[in-house]
């Protein structure tokens, strides 16, 4: 389904960052957070639809070092594999910025578009900023959800060995167009939800376009390292008051169901829905299914 979104650009935390919208102005903000080395685009337009049929104003955009937005790079330099071991001791390290510079950036974003107080919506990586902006900044948040994401904790449950492999980016880089693709695509078919099948030319299609708007290996690399030198933010979690959903599949290979219920456990009154045959992946097939815990959600604010 094509969408029809209107763009713009917004200086925040001295970045560049890319955003669209869609549906009424006049309509319940609702942002979408993206996950690692993701882009907007990577948001199915099915779930904005739905969401957009339901009354929201949906706002997407491209997180620091993604897609069309600034490059995040402070010149620190690190290594994913060895800070990867130091987070797992809860050891502490230096980045270029972590997930609490990202959650910023989205309670930036909102202020740019004059927006006191939004829905968010975070998918992974964008789960675990969306539950920082909603433990840093309590009353900017209408309602959470937080979808196949995770407190952070080192004692977590780690991946599945082979998608932890594959994660660490061992062998060679792919250099051209299609060897990125057919990367992406067979780490999807390790993460992806096997109970909701997504045709690999949906994949193929969406993985190409990614790259033609936006290859960014480098920025790919500091967002896994962000990830690593935020540790734990489970302290902040009791700090939130909005109604929260929590969504997980029991088929996620990458953040284990135990990620999604440690969530659930510690915020106050959420709600957890633990889907079967969901893994790791936005397949369209599950779109209905959000879209109607994201709505229930917000009703409750």
């Amino acid at each position: 389904m094509e969408m029809c979104w209107s763009a713009g650009s917004a200086c925040v935390n001295g970045l560049q960052l890319h955003w669209e919208e869609t549906g009424p102005a006049r309509g319940e903000p609702l942002l979408l957070l993206m996950g690692l080395g993701g882009q907007l685009i990577h948001w199915p337009d099915a779930l904005a639809a739905d969401l957009v049929q339901r009354g929201f104003r949906v706002i997407r955009f491209d997180n620091r070092d993604s897609g069309l937005s600034g490059t995040a790079d402070r010149g620190v330099t690190f290594s994913v594999a060895r800070d990867w071991l130091r987070s797992r001791f809860g050891k502490s390290t230096r980045a270029n910025y972590t997930l609490h510079d990202m959650a910023a950036d989205s309670v930036g974003l909102l202020d740019t578009l004059g927006i006191e107080r939004a829905h968010l919506v975070g998918a992974s990586m964008g789960g675990m900023i969306a539950q920082i902006a909603a433990g840093t900044h309590p009353r900017r948040v209408k309602s959470l959800t937080s979808i196949m994401s995770s407190t952070n904790h080192p004692k977590l449950p780690s991946a599945r060995f082979d998608v932890l492999l594959r994660m660490a980016g061992l062998g060679s880089r792919p250099k051209t167009r299609e060897q990125v693709i057919q990367r992406s695509v067979q780490m999807l078919r390790r993460v992806g939800s096997p109970g909701f099948h997504t045709p690999i030319e949906y994949r193929m299609r969406l993985a190409g376009r990614a790259y033609d708007r936006a290859f960014r290996p480098d920025g790919h690399a500091r967002q896994t390292h962000a990830i690593l030198a935020t540790g734990s933010f489970e302290s902040l979690l009791p700090n939130i008051v909005a109604p929260t959903q929590v969504i997980h599949g029991l088929s996620d290979p990458l953040l284990r169901p135990a990620c999604g219920r440690r969530s659930a456990h510690l915020i106050r009154g959420a709600k957890l829905e633990l889907i079967p045959g969901m893994g790791h992946d936005l397949a369209p097939a599950l779109m209905p299914r959000w879209a109607e815990l994201v709505a229930a959600n917000a009703a409750r604010a």
